[in-house]
């Protein structure tokens, strides 16, 4: 029976023999447990498919990023290494399983990096949107997200925002599927964190948890002279060296997406001004706009509060 104030959708398949209707059944139950070039959303304790995001992972390399080399090689090395070994753990009576947790402030390429990473696996995906929701119980969605895990295994959970996913009420639960009796063999859980310093020690400090950590902090003066080099070579006639090389040094501070975000108002305030100015000069302009907005934007925004689970209507 429906709980008060509780949602309820019901399906109803007509049938005149017994035996079609059970043979539609087992098809569309088998259908559903099979992922066909999607990713698997897994929200408040539902499961969704999503063709558009397993697109979006197709579609992106490593390449793309700018980051150091011992970054980069390190995270498709290790998880490369980690696919080729299951062998070895078998040999050693060990799991074969692996947990990455990617670390550092936003617009830094973690989300990029994780899409990279799923797409090199070539393994089914299921990506955490939510643990919680009306009524729903983490101590019924996070052991049903990991059962249906063990189903698809080998394959790749992604925890993104870890710190804003787990709370006080879930963490148990979590720890417990993450490391717990049931085996989650062939199972690669990627997890990325904004804010480490909110992670509790058992979930950052535990190496059978996330053995494999990787930090992507903000981007150094060579690599953000790599990524505006990168961005000026798609500009009609290019940008001048001398501009470059000081929007790389006055940007000190700036993550990719800021740097994203140099490069595309540069190029509208350019157009805009029908091209009557060097675009060096207006891409030094943008960074100094940039910059006092960033410094207006810190003095007034306190460290946002640590995430609390959220409250729904009658709960």
């Amino acid at each position: 029976m429906p709980r008060e104030f509780e949602d309820v959708r019901s399906s109803w398949v007509i049938s005149a023999e017994l035996a079609d209707f059970t043979a539609l059944f087992e098809a569309v139950v088998a259908f559903n447990r099979e992922v066909h070039g999607e990713v698997l959303v897994f929200s408040a304790g539902c499961f969704d498919k999503d063709a558009d995001l397993q697109t979006a992972i197709e579609g992106t390399e490593f390449a793309e990023l700018v980051l150091p080399s011992s970054l980069a090689n390190g995270l498709q090395a290790d998880l490369r290494q980690f696919l080729e070994s299951r062998e070895v753990y078998a040999a050693a009576g060990a799991v074969w399983k692996r947990g990455v947790l990617l670390l550092g402030p936003p617009g830094n390429g973690k989300t990029h990096a994780i899409k990279a990473l799923v797409r090199q696996t070539g393994l089914p995906c299921l990506y955490v949107k939510s643990f919680t929701g009306r009524h729903k119980d983490p101590a019924e969605t996070i052991p049903a997200l990991f059962r249906r895990a063990r189903q698809l295994a080998p394959c790749v959970v992604v925890l993104e925002d870890l710190d804003s996913l787990v709370d006080d009420e879930n963490r148990s639960y979590l720890l417990n599927e993450l490391d717990g009796f049931a085996v989650n063999d062939g199972i690669i859980t990627i997890a990325s964190s904004n804010h480490p310093e909110r992670l509790d020690p058992s979930l950052l400090h535990r190496p059978s948890r996330f053995d494999r950590k990787y930090r992507f902090d903000l981007p150094t003066e060579d690599l953000r002279r790599i990524y505006l080099d990168r961005w000026a070579a798609k500009v009609p006639n290019g940008v001048d060296a001398d501009a470059i090389a000081k929007a790389a040094t006055a940007t000190d501070g700036f993550t990719f997406a800021y740097l994203k975000e140099v490069g595309l108002s540069t190029q509208m305030q350019w157009a805009s001004e029908r091209r009557s100015r060097s675009i060096g000069k207006v891409l030094l302009e943008v960074v100094d706009a940039l910059k006092a907005e960033i410094v207006a934007v810190s003095s007034a925004s306190p460290q946002p509060p640590a995430p609390r689970r959220p409250r729904y209507p009658y709960d």
